[in-house]
Formats: structure tokens, sequence, C-alpha cells
């Protein structure tokens, strides 16, 4: 690990540890460097504005000041090539799809240029397969649905059925779940007063009513398909899907 993706990575290693604070044999011992690196590497830190404590004694240690504000979190390019990948490899018509693009382009931007220019480099050495994908949602009715489900506001839709018939339901939705290649809105349907699943691209209009409502336990709808389970963005959470 080179010196700067080590500074990085023991800055994010602070933050994890929060008040706690940790000392400088275990962060030796944790980035494979000597106890003095460790502190050369805390003093480049406080010179750039993370404000690092040094507490002495025993037990002591480096921790970061409660009182201060802390600065955003850093990508090392490696990470913001990882990132733009993961984005990438998202079919359309993908739930928060355009979030995620946003969130791409801002860690980009908050490259330092020596960094933006690695991760640029880096990432025409990765090349991915743009499948196709005729499952996709029209982009009103996801948003629409995206918002509903941020704001627990009661969605309308008219909704067509494999037999292309077409109806027109107010739903509370609940969640949404991918499984067999599709994408699927599952809502508490207040004219059935009974979990239904969606057909995203079947939805052929969707609209925000000034109706809230108090979301139903993800439990309400049983257990996810074989090949579905929970997003997390806990990293201690491994494999997400």
């Amino acid at each position: 690990m080179n010196r700067t993706d080590r500074l990085y990575a023991l800055a994010e290693e602070l933050r994890r540890v929060g008040r706690a604070g940790t000392t400088s044999t275990r962060l030796a011992r944790l980035f494979e460097v000597s106890p003095r690196t460790v502190k050369r590497d805390v003093s480049a830190l406080q010179q750039a504005g993370l404000p690092v404590v040094a507490q002495a004694g025993l037990g002591g240690g480096y921790v970061l000041a409660a009182s201060v504000g802390l600065p955003p979190v850093n990508f090392t390019p490696a990470q913001a090539v990882a990132l733009s990948l993961a984005v990438h490899a998202l079919p359309p018509g993908s739930p928060f799809r355009a979030d995620a693009e946003a969130a791409r382009g801002k860690v980009l931007d908050a490259l330092p240029p020596a960094d933006r220019a690695r991760a640029d480099e880096l990432a025409g050495r990765v090349w991915y397969r743009a499948d196709r994908f005729d499952d996709a949602a029209a982009p009103l009715v996801l948003r629409a649905v995206e918002e509903a489900i941020a704001r627990h506001r009661v969605l309308a839709i008219e909704y067509r059925s494999a037999g292309g018939a077409v109806s027109r339901r107010r739903v509370e939705p609940m969640l949404l779940a991918r499984t067999e290649g599709r994408w699927y809105l599952v809502a508490w349907c207040l004219s059935r007063e009974a979990v239904r699943w969606f057909r995203l691209p079947r939805i052929g209009r969707a609209d925000l009513t000034p109706a809230r409502y108090d979301p139903r336990p993800v439990a309400d709808v049983g257990e996810p398909p074989a090949d579905a389970r929970p997003v997390s963005v806990r990293a201690s959470d491994e494999n997400p899907v």
C-alpha cells in the first residue's frame, strides 16, 4: 500500500473506531508499518486538517476530536473506479439508478487532480459488458415509485395485467424486489386490502398523492425469493445484492 492510500485508510480507521480511539501499535500492526511511520502519517493528517488528538499515558493513543467537525469521507482512486463499475453494471430502469449516477459524479468531482488522473487511468483498464435489458420501467414511473417509498406517500397507479387489462389502484409501497431478472413493486393494495406484486414495466402511470401512510413491516411480505435479499448499506454485511 502506497503512502497516499495508507493515509486514506488510516483516516477511515480513525473514523471507524470513533471516540474509543486506537493505539499506534495497533495501527502499525494493521498497516504493516512501524509505529514511527504511524506517527509521521498521523502528523500528516493533522497538518491536512484532520482533528486527530494524541492521548498520552496508559491506554492512550489516537482519537478524533469530537468537538471538531470531520471533513468529508475521501475515496481512493480504486474505490472510485469500483463505484463507477457498480453504477455502470446497473441495468437501465433499476431503482435509484439516477441517484447512483449523481453520487458517482460527486465522488469523481471531489477527487484531487492527481487521484482523478489515477482513477481515469485505472478505469481505462477495466472493461465490462453492457447487456441489453428489456424489462425497464418508464423513468417518470420509476421516480414516482422511489419518492413514494422514501417519503411514505400513497401512490396512484395504472397497471396492465399479463392479459392486457388495465386497472387503477392506490397502493402503499412496501419494497422493491428483483427476482428472476425482473423488478417488482411490492405494495399494500388499498382496493384489494392485500399485499400485491406489480411488475414495474407494466405500471403505465404512477402519481404521488397527498396521503401519507405508516410503512407496514417488511415481514408482512413473507420470505424473500431465493434469488433476492435485502440490500444493505452497512459495511459489516457481506455480499449485499
